[in-house]
C-alpha cells in the first residue's frame, strides 16, 4: 500500500471516529435522561404520585432550603423559609423567588440535590418548577410553589434534609 494509500485509510478512521463521537455526544442528553429515568436519581421529568399515607406526628423533620445559580444565568434565587418543620407524611407547601435583573429575557432549568442524598428516595415533590424550563422577562420577578410530602418511612436516624435547587441557563432560549 503506497504512502496515498495509506492516508486515505486512515483519513477515513479518524472521520469515521470523528462521527461516532459527534453522535455520542448528540445522544448523551437523551441517555442521561434515560438512566435518570430508569434509577430514578434527580427525577425532574414529572411529579410524584403519593399513595393514602397516614402523618407521622410522633416525629419531626428540619427542612433546609438552599437555592443556588450557575454564574452564567444573572438570576437572583432565594426560598422565602430558610428552614421549616414538618411531620412526616405530611403535605408541604413552600416558595422559593426568583428575579431576573438583567435587561434581556433568560430561560433556565433548576435541577434539585438532597441531603443526605439517601433523603432523595423518600422526597415526593407533587408540584414543582424544576419540572420544567422557566423563563424571565427582563426585570421579572415570580414566586414559584414546591408542594411535596416525605414518606414516613423515612430512617429514624434522618431529621435533617437539605433541599437545594440550582438553576442552570438554558443556552439558546432567551
Amino acid at each position: 500500500m503506497s504512502a496515498l494509500g495509506s492516508n486515505r485509510f486512515l483519513l477515513r478512521k479518524l472521520l469515521v471516529v470523528a462521527a461516532v463521537m459527534f453522535g455520542f455526544g448528540f445522544a448523551l442528553v437523551p441517555l442521561y435522561k434515560k438512566i435518570c429515568e430508569v434509577t430514578g436519581i434527580n427525577n425532574i421529568a414529572r411529579a410524584d404520585t403519593v399513595e393514602n399515607s397516614q402523618i407521622d406526628t410522633s416525629r419531626w423533620l428540619t427542612i433546609e432550603l438552599d437555592a443556588n445559580t450557575r454564574d452564567q444565568l444573572p438570576w437572583t434565587f432565594s426560598p422565602l423559609q430558610k428552614t421549616i418543620r414538618v411531620h412526616p407524611g405530611e403535605l408541604v407547601h413552600v416558595e422559593y423567588e426568583i428575579s431576573n435583573p438583567s435587561g434581556s429575557a433568560v430561560t433556565g432549568q433548576a435541577v434539585p440535590s438532597y441531603g443526605p442524598q439517601l433523603a432523595g428516595l423518600y422526597f415526593r415533590k407533587l408540584e414543582c418548577f424544576c419540572f420544567t424550563q422557566q423563563q424571565l422577562a427582563a426585570g421579572e420577578t415570580r414566586r414559584m410553589p414546591v408542594v411535596f410530602v416525605i414518606e414516613p418511612s423515612l430512617p429514624d436516624d434522618v431529621n435533617t434534609i437539605t433541599l437545594s435547587y440550582t438553576f442552570f441557563p438554558i443556552e439558546g432560549r432567551g
